[in-house]
């Protein structure tokens, strides 16, 4: 089989198995079956037993790593209709963005040196906590490597969705608007998508606390990168 048709046919299995795990998400509400948890982790299996190589399954699947921007932008449209709620509670949006990328970004790079990683690491690792547009935007100026920052940004999405529910009982905390700033600011993509299925307020301030991390990391990664490596 050519690459090409091996691109081809990876990405309709992608698309098949993707719809498909949604079905089955829809008839049972089960963490361990949501998209983006056993939707990657079944593509993975597939391509170690497969003996596909990463180039090979990238080679036209890269359109839906590209949807990913259109896709974010798209959430400034469900902000746009609660402008209300965002007037009514802007101070305290932004103290949170801004705690919640420099908590991310600092917590990220000294963990990373505590375990003495290598310096590309350190820096891909910088930007983890924000959406992969951004994230990919912003590591530009840091050094970081594309592959390893979007492979971060997966992880720390998807743990973060699948822990925060658990974290949010534990800490007590039960404010809708609460929920969604700490699934946008910690979990971006994954943690947006969990906040809708709890509810349009939830939904709305992930969206975006998302989109504002993401510009901020953007915004100050050449700041970042003076000062800490």
């Amino acid at each position: 089989m050519s690459q090409f048709a091996l691109s081809l046919l990876c990405l309709a299995i992608t698309l098949a198995l993707y719809y498909a795990n949604k079905r089955l998400y829809r008839r049972f509400r089960r963490l361990p079956l949501m998209p983006l948890v056993l939707t990657p982790v079944l593509l993975v299996l597939m391509l170690v037993f497969g003996h596909i190589s990463y180039q090979n399954y990238l080679g036209e699947t890269h359109w839906l790593l590209w949807l990913l921007g259109p896709a974010t932008v798209a959430f400034a449209v469900p902000v746009y209709d609660n402008l209300k709620i965002i007037r009514r509670h802007w101070m305290s949006l932004s103290a949170g963005v801004i705690t919640a990328t420099v908590v991310a970004v600092t917590s990220s790079v000294w963990l990373a040196r505590l375990f003495m990683l290598p310096d590309e690491i350190q820096r891909s690792l910088a930007v983890r906590s924000v959406t992969t547009p951004f994230a990919l935007a912003a590591a530009q100026p840091l050094g970081g490597q594309p592959d390893l920052v979007a492979l971060f940004v997966v992880v720390t999405g998807v743990f973060g969705m699948a822990v925060g529910d658990m974290l949010f009982l534990r800490l007590s905390i039960q404010a809708g608007m609460a929920k969604g700033a700490g699934f946008g600011a910690a979990s971006h993509g994954a943690g947006t998508a969990r906040s809708w299925e709890l509810g349009p307020q939830e939904g709305v301030i992930a969206s975006l606390v998302m989109m504002l991390s993401g510009i901020l990391m953007v915004l100050i990664a050449p700041l970042v990168a003076w000062v800490m490596f």
